[in-house]
């Protein structure tokens, strides 16, 4: 068992993020989540020098030196074993990368990172699993009877080995308390814009997803299977509603006037809706507009105006606020970027 963790001394000025190194680790799922953070906080810093300071270090179990799926050594800045066998302070922030292949050979040897990865979780640390890399989470035992993903390649496999996890094989992104498991490295690039968000905020999250294929992915929010959240609700006839809204979005109906329709008075619907999904229906039915424009931006020539017209907003203008208050981007901007990216 490695020492025990020194927890932070009430310091708020750091933000500090361990990456797990070992044998056969694909080393994008190390470079990636770096490269993105450091960005995140010189955008912030740009605009407050007060903001957290950003500090990552590679971490293994023994070796100094560890050779990537790739060929690529990276060098570990802590080892398990060594003379400072842990850092001086708990990280906030551990990512565990997925490995190629089986990854129960390298599981079998590194029983002290297993352990020490509970030990961090325990003291308040926020562990991101990716791909197989997921499988460290589950042979600690805290994945079980809390909900998961891992990459599809290894999803049989990971039912056999740990029965006990709710596995959730088609969401890209779990997130059960503290610990996140991203299905692929696009999830993972997706949990860390969510972080970036909560850490130097909304503006330096955008500026690292507009820089790292904003058009590709869906929203975080989106895409996720949140334990105790309102992604999925028992509320039959305020799902049966939001069915009706997501295929009526150029209605001119009032969300009054919807909630009429089905029996339920303005009081009601608007009590029942932020109960069953946790957000307001108005916000609902206002993000919902703003991703199908989005979407038709990228794969359609419909003019600004026509895409307005589809998505319920008569004034092009309204859009055009929209985008600027969500994306910091005009429409146009907003498909000049897209296509760019994806067809150049």
């Amino acid at each position: 068992m490695p020492n025990k963790l020194i927890k932070k001394d009430n310091l708020v000025d750091k933000l500090t993020v361990n990456l797990l190194i070992y044998p056969h680790v694909l080393a994008t799922g190390i470079t990636l989540p770096v490269e993105m953070l450091l960005a995140g906080e010189a955008f912030a810093r740009r605009y407050d020098k007060s903001v957290l300071k950003l500090t990552t270090q590679f971490l293994s179990e023994s070796s100094v030196s560890i050779k990537s799926r790739a060929g690529i050594t990276m060098v570990a800045d802590i080892t398990l074993d060594g003379e400072s066998s842990v850092t001086s302070t708990l990280p906030d922030i551990i990512i565990v990368p997925s490995l190629w292949r089986n990854p129960r050979p390298v599981l079998k040897s590194h029983q002290k990172l297993v352990a020490w990865l509970k030990q961090c979780w325990q003291q308040g640390s926020t562990l991101i699993g990716v791909g197989t890399g997921v499988c460290f989470l589950a042979e600690s035992g805290l994945l079980d009877n809390h909900s998961a993903t891992t990459h599809w390649h290894y999803v049989d496999q990971f039912k056999r080995d740990y029965p006990q996890v709710d596995l959730k094989p088609d969401f890209f992104i779990t997130q059960s308390e503290r610990i996140y498991c991203a299905a692929s490295l696009n999830a993972l690039a997706d949990i860390i814009v969510h972080l970036i968000a909560q850490h130097y905020g909304k503006a330096a999250a955008q500026n690292v997803e507009r820089n790292f294929s904003h058009e590709i992915r869906k929203p975080y929010e989106e895409q996720r299977y949140l334990e105790g959240s309102g992604d999925r609700h028992a509320d039959e006839l305020i799902a049966e509603i939001q069915f009706w809204l997501r295929t009526n979005l150029n209605t001119e109906l009032t969300l009054t006037e919807i909630a009429e329709q089905f029996g339920m008075s303005q009081r009601s619907f608007t009590r029942r809706f932020k109960v069953a999904t946790g957000v307001r229906a108005t916000q609902y039915w206002q993000q919902l507009r703003i991703e199908t424009a989005k979407e038709l931006l990228s794969s359609s020539n419909l003019t600004i105006q026509e895409i307005a017209d589809q998505v319920g907003y008569q004034d092009q203008g309204h859009l055009t606020r929209l985008f600027k208050q969500y994306l910091s981007l005009t429409p146009k901007a907003y498909r000049a970027m897209v296509r760019k990216k994806l067809f150049s």
